[in-house]
């Protein structure tokens, strides 16, 4: 029993694309919340959750739809194709209203930084307070970006969960945590593109810019992963082939035709498995209150390309994924997790400590551990919970996974903007992460189920899965 690695990988570019699209949206639009419309922190958090709120409802539904639709495409292929193209097309209209509202700025006199504006913090304040003045006295460009944006992320909640289900669609149990780790570091290279395009773009350069050169070379990306996917994958073969070897092993009872019959999770189970789900629930709230601002934090308290720190951790954790799949394997997902944890949370609190004036050489460590921590953490939460899904089940746990995940999220960024805006970013950011984190230490310790039957393997060769 090996794990098919380029089987894996090329499943993995439904994440790619994903991840790609993410990480854009998690650059640019706080900033043009807070530039380019004048919202308070608070304000933008709640906007920046709403993806968080359509999914928590939305996921599930579209994960268990997935799992009983038949096409000869498979169960997953026509959501990743139908909905990533809408929400391909509905990105780059959103700049194209953000490039409306950028004219009727400059058509008021709103100073560019090139002109020095931002330079002084009472000047930024008066730029600031222009601009809500302006929003507040023309709201269509704003109703219509937030109109498009719900589209946009609509689009995004239609295939998420069958695009991540499709890894244990055609992955036997044991495997999961190293496919994982191949689909983590595929959506990681997907993440790393895009902000090397931040980077090529300037995005942090400028508040004033338009974005829509770099969100139509972000869609690129997007397509070409895309196409790579539709040419390559063949679900409803490799499915069939997965579900075949999980009977030879006995991993897997057979299918029944009465889903009724299907056995249920025994009391232990069930409590490990709200346990994991608390525990995801608890460090999302601490990693997204960070990822979801990190960009206006870096630009205006930390006053540094934040494109560059981001590629460092997400560098990290791409090195990271394939040991960590290799480690969960010997040590168990639970374990491991609890390390990931640890780190996680020692990198957030190092970054209490962390001021413009940080030396460079100092700063870049911290942000590795936090994408080897993250990395531990994310290869092995998903394959606990679909572990103990049965049979046909798996998009349904994938969805009560993001139901965890993005209900924590709805509240970070409201929560920690509430914070931001009564204490300031600079005492709260960091400080508001590495609690939450630290919490999910407790819920994860007393988890018991999740992890996978370990296999015995002849010798060191096979243990590599090495031919």
């Amino acid at each position: 029993m090996k794990l098919n690695y380029k089987r894996t990988l090329l499943v993995g570019m439904a994440f790619f694309l994903i991840s790609a699209f993410w990480q854009a949206y998690d650059a640019i639009i706080p900033l043009i919340l807070t530039n380019h419309f004048g919202l308070p922190q608070t304000v933008s958090g709640a906007v920046m959750s709403i993806d968080n709120v359509l999914a928590v409802f939305l996921l599930p539904i579209f994960g268990a739809i997935s799992d009983r639709v038949s096409t000869r495409f498979g169960k997953r292929t026509p959501f990743i194709l139908f909905g990533s193209l809408i929400a391909m097309v509905s990105f780059i209209c959103l700049t194209l209203i953000d490039n409306y509202q950028l004219s009727l700025l400059a058509a008021n006199g709103i100073p560019t930084l090139s002109q020095g504006a931002m330079t002084e913090e009472a000047f930024a304040e008066m730029v600031q307070k222009m601009t809500v003045e302006l929003t507040v006295s023309n709201p269509l460009p704003f109703i219509g970006f937030i109109a498009t944006l719900l589209v946009v992320l609509l689009a995004m909640a239609t295939f998420r969960s069958p695009a991540v289900a499709l890894m244990p669609d055609v992955t036997v149990k044991p495997l999961r945590s190293k496919a994982n780790a191949i689909i983590n570091l595929t959506g990681t290279a997907g993440g790393i593109l895009v902000l090397v395009l931040g980077m090529v773009f300037a995005t942090s350069k400028n508040p004033y810019m338009q974005y829509t050169g770099y969100v139509a070379a972000v869609v690129s990306i997007m397509l070409a992963g895309l196409v790579i996917f539709l040419l390559s994958v063949k679900e409803k073969q490799w499915a069939k082939e997965m579900e075949d070897e999980s009977l030879r092993l006995g991993l897997e009872e057979a299918p029944v035709a009465d889903n009724s019959e299907k056995r249920r999770l025994s009391k232990g189970e069930m409590t490990s498995l709200l346990l994991i789900l608390a525990s995801v629930a608890l460090w999302y709230i601490g990693y997204n209150s960070i990822t979801s601002k990190y960009s206006v934090y870096a630009t205006n308290v930390l006053k540094f390309d934040f494109n560059f720190t981001l590629i460092i951790a997400q560098a990290a954790a791409i090195v990271s994924y394939i040991p960590v799949g290799i480690i969960a394997s010997k040590l168990g997902r639970r374990k491991t997790i609890l390390a990931g944890i640890l780190i996680l949370a020692t990198a957030f609190f190092i970054g209490n400590f962390i001021t413009s004036s940080t030396p460079e050489g100092i700063m870049l460590p911290v942000f590795i551990l936090a994408g080897i921590g993250w990395a531990t953490i994310n290869v092995n939460s998903f394959p606990m919970v679909v572990e103990l899904a049965r049979g046909g089940d798996v998009g349904k746990y994938t969805g009560y996974y993001y139901t965890a995940s993005m209900s924590a999220q709805i509240v970070a960024p409201i929560l920690s903007g509430l914070l931001y805006d009564l204490f300031t970013m600079r005492y709260v950011f960091f400080a508001f992460g590495t609690v939450f984190v630290a919490l999910s230490f407790v819920t994860m310790f007393f988890v018991k189920h999740g992890d996978s039957k370990l296999l015995e393997k002849k010798d060191l060769l096979e243990q590599l899965d090495v031919d």
